[in-house]
């Protein structure tokens, strides 16, 4: 497949642009050379595949999400094709740009290595069942957290605003978020379908079960703040939830309830 290098070029490396896209216009081809990576402003992308002839959609992603930062970090070429499926407006983001957001934008960064730590552990868990070996006990414990939740007898946190019920997993840890098609985690509360200021980050709290007491922790890199009946929390720093506490994700409110 035959390199092709685009850039915007002629502009000032540290300042941002902006780039906008009709729908079903190509942003880039997989095999093209890249400096830039992107951040949906508008619209929405998806990230395509080409295997054999066949094309495979790999992410749909939405205003807030990025992608192309593979070619900042490697300088190789584009691995898909990126595909503007609704009129997209888009920050581009080049080197010099990227190392400045990096600094003042932590979440960006946290997410970035959160979604090469899960191809990490993809990768570790497909090379140890290629060799004959079970996938670790750490791996395992995570995977656990995924079970399906039954809706009797299970501590939730509830929706102030819709009632809806969110439930704790069946492990020690509870993560709460939206979910995130760039790094492909969704988190066990996805609390999406109420978040439609999209005021919570993709990641950004957790709750963490110690014996009988519950703890609630905000995650690195989080935007809007996490708060436990009307007190801010600070990052990193676990604090005590108990039943019929308020706690404010972002701007969505929910109740703990303890069964």
């Amino acid at each position: 497949m035959k390199a092709v290098f685009k850039t915007t070029g002629g502009k000032d490396p540290v300042k941002e642009s902006t780039a906008n896209y009709s729908a079903g216009e190509v942003i880039f081809h997989q095999g093209d050379l890249g400096t830039e990576m992107f951040i949906i402003q508008e619209g929405e992308v998806h990230v395509i595949k080409n295997i054999n002839g066949a094309s495979h959609i790999l992410s749909k992603l939405e205003k807030g999400d990025f992608f192309g930062e593979m070619s900042v970090l490697e300088s190789l070429p584009r691995t898909a094709d990126a595909v503007a499926v609704s009129d997209v407006r888009a920050l581009v983001i080049n080197g010099a740009r990227f190392d400045e957001m990096l600094r003042k934008n932590p979440e960006v960064a946290v997410r970035i290595i959160r979604k090469y730590s899960k191809r990490l552990r993809e990768a570790n868990t497909l090379l140890e069942r290629l060799v004959g070996r079970e996938v670790d006990a750490d791996q395992a414990a995570l995977d656990s957290t995924k079970l399906a939740p039954t809706e009797r007898g299970r501590h939730r946190l509830v929706d102030v605003a819709s009632g809806a019920s969110f439930f704790f997993s069946r492990g020690d840890e509870t993560t709460i978020g939206r979910a995130d098609p760039v790094t492909g985690i969704l988190p066990d509360i996805d609390l999406t379908p109420v978040d439609n200021n999209r005021s919570v980050s993709r990641r950004h709290a957790k709750v963490i079960r110690a014996g009988n007491e519950y703890h609630v922790l905000e995650e690195v890199g989080t935007v809007n703040g996490t708060y436990v009946n009307d007190v801010r929390i600070p990052t990193g720093v676990p604090v005590t939830l108990h039943n019929g506490d308020l706690l404010k994700i972002g701007l969505i409110s929910m109740k703990a309830v303890f069964d």
